[in-house]
């Protein structure tokens, strides 16, 4: 019989898939509606044909979503009535129940709970991305990445969990009320670590990067990033076209290591003025503190979360509830695997709140752009291109935006550029 507990985290999942299935089927209610005639505010963004295309790859991308989370919510059933406890229950005795070979056991459990997803990545890959268009990556390239991510993702994930594990081992009995302040700083230490490595090191397993060509573009974008007050050690070109169309821009690093990245795609997409205007937004978000004020977020929520796992750690009922043998109590692995696992059951209602902050930060990143350039044309022609090459949906129900998107759409974009006042701007 489920403890209450169990029946608690079954029951928000269960609303968290109900509210995401009521979303998508009234996006794709919403969708269908517009896709009897091109809408006015569509007519010069895109053709017919080029509609008709967008419409059927975005109602292809709902179908293939409602599969993939009807999956997951049975697996998370069978992870927490089931699978997971007979995990703990197996490592219950003996020297496997030692701190380091239960971030072994925990890391290795992790991973293989990624075994299913691939299944989806495939079919997402060959099937729906392959259909329209956009896949460009072989069978051979896509298991090679595979066993590189899981590699390296294994390697990362058992050193931050014994950085974590030694953290609580050595320093919860002398510090029993403030272990985890020490542990969250280990952890975030991590993180920020990785951001300046990643680029560096790991990026180039994957992808090839190099330097911009000289030109007209190369010089446009570097007087833009000196007329905008942005430093960046290089502009490099990465080549995402040997998998995929779509394309991208970025910036990565900190200080002297920041880099601008453009994905070759972008190139192939756009003219210099578009390009240059993709920039310009990237960094407005640089320019406008964007990145510090996430990372300030995100410290905040980590540090809360390492707060209750100090909680939690203690807490006998929490693991009687899941069906934990007490043996692990003591141990910060098995409590930091539960809280990969269900915690999203408790913050999905988060979502909508973290996007909201995001599409303000889009706004206001447009507006830097355009104020830069001085005038949004470019802009809005470079985001016109985008939601045409990507073929993305310009104008989805209101409701499923606020709930899902990180983004304006592309209607709220341009209406938002356009009503620029650039008199009081100074552009």
């Amino acid at each position: 019989m489920p403890s209450e507990l169990q029946f608690c985290i079954l029951f928000l999942f269960l609303l968290r898939f109900i509210i995401y299935e009521w979303l998508r089927r009234k996006n794709d209610a919403h969708v269908l509606q517009l896709s009897f005639k091109l809408p006015k505010e569509i007519v010069g963004i895109m053709t017919e044909r080029e509609w008709g295309d967008c419409v059927e790859y975005n109602l292809a991308k709902s179908r293939f979503s409602r599969r993939e989370e009807i999956t997951q919510f049975f697996i998370v059933i069978g992870m927490l009535l089931f699978l997971v406890p007979w995990f703990f229950s197996q490592f219950s005795e003996g020297a496997t129940t030692s701190p380091w070979m239960a971030t072994m056991l925990v890391s290795l459990f992790l991973i293989m709970l990624q075994l299913p997803d691939l299944l989806f990545d495939w079919f997402r890959q060959f099937e729906l991305e392959e259909k329209f268009g956009f896949n460009q990556s072989s069978k051979k390239l896509w298991i090679a990445d595979k066993i590189k991510g899981f590699f390296l993702g294994g390697i990362f994930l058992f050193l931050t969990l014994s950085c974590l594990e030694w953290t609580y081992f050595y320093l919860e009995s002398g510090f029993p009320n403030t272990w985890w302040v020490f542990a969250f700083a280990i952890f975030w230490g991590i993180q920020l670590t990785m951001m300046i490595l990643w680029p560096k090191f790991v990026i180039p397993l994957f992808n090839k990067l190099t330097p911009l060509e000289d030109g007209e573009l190369k010089e446009r974008l570097w007087n833009l990033a000196d007329r905008t007050k942005f430093k960046a050690q290089a502009i490099e070109v990465i080549d995402g076209s040997k998998r995929s169309n779509h394309s991208n821009a970025y910036f990565t690093g900190f200080g002297k290591f920041r880099r601008i990245v453009l994905f070759d795609t972008l190139i192939q997409q756009m003219n210099i003025d578009q390009v240059e205007a993709v920039l310009a937004h990237e960094i407005g978000h640089y320019r406008l503190g964007h990145i510090p004020k996430r990372l300030f977020v995100s410290c905040l929520l980590g540090l809360a979360g390492f707060g209750l796992l100090s909680h939690l750690s203690e807490s006998i009922w929490f693991y009687q509830s899941l069906n934990i043998p007490l043996e692990h109590m003591g141990k910060l692995s098995p409590l930091i695997l539960l809280f990969v696992l269900f915690l999203g059951a408790f913050t999905f209602f988060l979502v909508p709140v973290s996007n909201y902050f995001s599409r303000k930060h889009e706004y206001d990143a447009d507006r830097f752009a355009s104020i830069s350039l001085g005038g949004g044309e470019s802009l809005c022609s470079a985001l016109r291109q985008l939601y045409r090459e990507n073929k993305s949906f310009p104008c989805p129900h209101p409701w499923f935006s606020f709930f899902h998107h990180s983004h304006p759409s592309l209607i709220e974009r341009q209406r938002s550029v356009n009503a620029i006042d650039y008199s009081k701007t100074g552009g």
